[in-house]
């Protein structure tokens, strides 16, 4: 372990800028791991009770201002939605991690709800910035991951009691529109459809996308980006 840490507790609080320094890449997946999120792509000969959809990253600089903060949360969710979709699948809990700078004096965001299955974009946004604001209790943030656990079968999707016909119609509009648009990020390229919040400063969809090829495929890649 690298020096002046000798507990799990002094792990998930230590710089993972400088584990990755001092250790490699293993020193980030210890870090990670310590903080509950762990990406790895398990292949043993067994049916796990549970999986789930993840990606993390390590920002370029620590995140001072909230917008900031927020709109690289909410960019991480619509990455989730898509892998949700291309893999068929629904999320019945979502956990947010946002950790704090070294020089912060306040504490990591990291909490976990169960919600109702979906893969719809904008819910888990919503979802993802209303458990941040819940937890969140300011100073600069350096770390952000999202993980949508418990995950089900979207051909199997319950129908809620409560929803209207009308809110029934819109939600179904909503669907058909984002699987429109991942089939023209699949055929052209992820960044063919980009909101404008894309080109706002703080944003990382644009390089992070570049950075893996700018493909939508490649957004089933595990997300180790550590720039």
């Amino acid at each position: 372990m690298a020096p002046g840490i000798f507990s799990i507790r002094e792990l998930a609080n230590a710089d993972p800028l400088l584990l990755k320094q001092k250790l490699g890449t293993i020193g980030l997946q210890h870090f990670f791991h310590a903080n509950g999120i762990d990406e790895s792509n398990v292949r043993e000969k067994y049916t796990p009770k549970s999986t789930s959809f993840s990606n993390s990253q390590i920002l370029p600089r620590d995140y001072h201002k909230q917008r900031e903060i927020e709109l690289v949360i909410k960019e991480m969710a619509e990455n989730l939605a898509i892998r949700l979709r291309k893999g068929g699948k629904l999320t019945s809990n979502l956990s947010l991690y946002a950790g704090a700078a070294s020089t912060s004096e306040y504490s990591s965001v990291k909490v976990s709800r169960n919600i109702e299955a979906m893969q719809n974009t904008k819910e888990l946004q919503d979802i993802a910035i209303s458990l941040f604001r819940e937890k969140y209790q300011g100073g600069a943030i350096r770390q952000i991951g999202i993980s949508g656990n418990q995950l089900s079968d979207s051909s199997i999707k319950q129908l809620s009691l409560f929803e209207s016909v009308e809110e029934n119609q819109s939600n179904e509009k909503q669907e058909s529109l984002q699987k429109a648009i991942d089939e023209i990020r699949e055929t052209f390229d992820f960044l063919s459809i980009q909101k404008a919040s894309s080109l706002s400063e703080g944003s990382r969809v644009i390089y992070r996308n570049k950075l893996i090829g700018g493909h939508a495929a490649s957004q089933n890649k595990e997300d180790k980006d550590v720039s």
